[in-house]
C-alpha cells in the first residue's frame, strides 16, 4: 500500500495539529496503521497504533493523553491529533502500514515519506 502523510507545520508550545495519512494501492481496511517520528540526530520512535478497524490503539508513554489515533477506512485515511504540543514533539513524523496490529511489535511493512511538524516554545 502507498501512504502520504500531510497535515505538518509549525505550531506553538500547546497548540494542536492533525496529521493525515492517504493510502492508495490496495484496500486500506485490511492494514493496521502507526505513526512514527524522528527527531534530528535520534532515532525513530513509536507514536501510536491502531488496528483494522479502529476498535485497538496504543500509544507512547509520552503522547498518551495529548495524541489521538483514529482512522476512517472509507477515505482510505489515518489520522494523528495532536493536542498540547510541546517543543520535544518536533520532528518528522512517518505513517505505516502491516497487515496485522500488534501492539509490541514496532516492525512495518510500507511507509510513507515524512511531514514535518515543529513546536516553537
Amino acid at each position: 500500500v502507498q501512504l502520504q502523510a500531510s497535515g505538518g507545520g509549525l505550531v506553538q508550545a500547546g497548540g494542536s495539529l492533525k496529521l493525515s495519512c492517504a493510502a492508495s494501492g490496495r484496500s486500506f481496511s485490511t492494514y493496521a496503521a502507526g505513526w512514527f517520528r524522528q527527531a534530528p540526530g535520534k532515532e525513530r520512535e513509536f507514536v501510536a497504533a491502531i488496528s483494522r478497524g479502529g476498535g485497538s490503539k496504543n500509544y507512547a508513554d509520552s503522547v498518551e493523553g495529548r495524541f489521538t489515533i483514529s482512522r476512517d477506512n472509507a477515505k482510505n485515511t489515518v489520522y494523528l491529533q495532536m493536542n498540547s504540543l510541546k517543543p520535544e514533539d518536533t520532528a518528522v513524523y512517518y505513517c505505516a502500514a502491516r497487515q496485522r496490529y500488534d501492539r509490541d511489535n514496532y516492525e512495518y511493512d510500507d511507509w510513507g515519506q515524512g511531514t514535518q511538524v515543529t513546536v516553537s516554545s
